[in-house]
């Protein structure tokens, strides 16, 4: 008997057309994965940063490089401590937010060669991050986003 010779039950074509909306639907939330969706934060009105961020980034000679990023508050409200673990190295930062602009002096404290910079990202108003980061000494600018993590969403 040939198991394929009968055509599907109702149960199994329902089963298989959820399957298939399932899947349509996770393929259309994935286009945005990876990319800034939210809008600049208006400068008076900026969300609270700190917490974790999945990063991911071009470095100024063009490698990509993926990680984490935690930022913890500073002495004054406007100042940030940042550590970054990324590909091959850890980083540690302060920054300074001015308006939606959190600008982050950096320099690698462990792993790759020793290496210092300057990145300034805009926030958004989901929290996100985005902008240039520049390694001392080299002509170029790199690109970094920061997306936080979904345990820190609801800050």
């Amino acid at each position: 008997m040939n198991c394929f010779a009968r055509p599907p039950s109702r149960w199994t074509s329902l089963a298989l057309l959820s399957i298939i909306l399932l899947l349509a639907a996770c393929s259309a939330r994935s286009t945005t994965k990876g990319k800034i969706t939210g809008a600049d934060a208006k400068p008076g009105a900026v969300p609270d940063i700190v917490g974790s961020y999945s990063v991911n980034g071009l470095d100024p000679i063009g490698t990509e490089y993926g990680g984490n990023l935690t930022i913890k508050s500073g002495a004054s409200p406007t100042e940030y401590l940042l550590q970054w673990i990324v590909t091959g190295s850890i980083q540690e930062g302060i920054g300074m937010l001015n308006g939606n602009q959190l600008r982050v002096e950096w320099r690698t404290i462990e792993g790759t060669k020793p290496s210092s910079g300057v990145t300034t990202y805009t926030v958004t108003s989901k929290r996100e991050l985005y902008g240039d980061r520049a390694v001392t000494g080299l002509p170029r600018i790199g690109t970094e986003n920061a997306f936080p993590n979904p345990a820190d969403k609801g800050r």
